[in-house]
């Protein structure tokens, strides 16, 4: 018999049961396929498994994206202390880590042993970087969190894919520069993804490094030393990189460093879905006006929210970015996305398309006016004559 999610109580009486209680684990078939894969290409030697993964990312789920429907229901407001406190939902993301260390360790060890053919040397980095890109994922609900161990748990996750900076960026850059010119990660009305790539890769990690020696400069502490948490990135993945290396010869690095590039344009292609083209306002003293729900694309797609925790809904998370994944709300006047990320990300990558199927978005969210919008300096005269005509 299948286990019921327990019924959730609050002061007042009100009770609530989360019907998608044991669904939160979708995130975790990631690596386990990645596992599988391994399984089975080193029982057959047939390099097609190597694609099962990201056949099931970018394939199956937005296929039982589009053949559900959207679930905008919030869980009772007062029913979130219980909630949150919920220590199974904490375990969802916990156990993401562990699986998707032991699918690179897999992938690696396929990689060394030099009979994978071109095929499946691919179909191993794109599966093995769909896990640690994934990852990210994990490692951006557990950063955001006061505890601990959640944090050290991010700093590992973010390890695969080199990408340590972004625990800094992420939630003292982006966070406050968001839909703004000045962010990197807010992508522009008109601005190809493969245009992006390098303004949010490069500036993200200059971003990371200014702001975390301007910390410890404040503090009297060196700027080249382990309290600095770009530093302390590096030396996690050195140490998981030298380490691999060590254990399966150099030419893994080759591997290692594939999968990390794929790993984090996945990333980047979900920054990129985010924010495009949306702008905060400045206020009478120049200021940007506070972050509110309308400057976050949202998609209430269930399978995507459920294999991204929910990052779905993420206007709520920029207004309070410690709600744990599991009580994010999705909001009305949030612009709304035509589909999830899983099926998006594959249309970001083909910039003509993307434009047809966003812009006029865009542009319907600020009632026609290009002004009120993140427009990409370059395209801008092209826009306004374009939405004039």
């Amino acid at each position: 018999m299948p286990v019921a999610a327990p019924v959730l109580t609050a002061p007042g009486g009100i009770a609530w049961r989360d019907g998608k209680r044991y669904m939160w684990l979708t995130a975790v078939i990631v690596p386990l396929l990645a596992i599988v894969s391994y399984g089975l290409w080193h029982r057959t030697g047939l390099g097609v498994h190597w694609w099962i993964t990201p056949l099931f990312v970018f394939v199956g789920v937005p296929l039982l994206d589009i053949s559900t429907p959207a679930d905008s229901v919030n869980p009772p407001e007062e029913i979130r202390a219980a909630l949150e406190a919920d220590p199974f939902y904490r375990r969802c993301t916990y156990l993401y880590l562990p699986l998707a260390g032991i699918g690179l360790v897999l992938g690696a060890a396929a990689w060394a042993g030099g009979d994978l053919s071109p095929a499946a040397r691919v179909g191993a980095v794109i599966s093995v970087g769909t896990v640690t890109g994934v990852g990210i994922t994990t490692a951006h609900e557990l950063g955001h969190k006061r505890a601990r161990r959640e944090r050290w748990l991010a700093r590992l996750m973010l390890a695969p894919t080199c990408y340590g900076h972004f625990y800094v960026e992420h939630n003292r850059g982006h966070h406050v520069r968001v839909a703004t010119p000045a962010d990197p990660a807010s992508a522009r009305l008109g601005e190809g993804f493969w245009r992006f790539w390098p303004r949010t890769v490069v500036g993200s990690l200059r971003s990371a490094w200014s702001l975390e020696s301007r910390r410890l400069r404040l503090r009297g502490a060196r700027v080249i030393s382990l309290r600095n948490e770009v530093m302390l990135g590096w030396l996690l993945t050195a140490v998981l990189f030298g380490s691999l290396a060590v254990a399966f010869g150099p030419s893994v690095l080759v591997f290692l460093v594939a999968q990390a590039v794929f790993g984090f344009t996945l990333l980047e292609g979900v920054n990129y879905i985010e924010h495009y083209g949306l702008a905060r306002a400045r206020t009478a003293d120049g200021r940007h006006e506070p972050v509110t729900p309308r400057h976050s694309w949202n998609s209430d797609a269930v399978t995507s929210n459920l294999a991204l925790y929910q990052l779905q809904r993420h206007s709520d998370h920029h207004a309070h970015p410690t709600r744990r994944y599991q009580v994010l709300r999705s909001f009305e006047e949030s612009p709304q996305l035509p589909a999830g990320y899983a099926t998006l990300l594959l249309a970001a990558y083909l910039p003509p398309v993307w434009f047809r199927l966003m812009d006029d978005r865009v542009l319907a969210h600020y009632g026609g006016d290009l002004s009120r919008a993140n427009v990409h300096p370059p395209r801008r005269r092209a826009l306004a004559a374009r939405y004039r005509a």
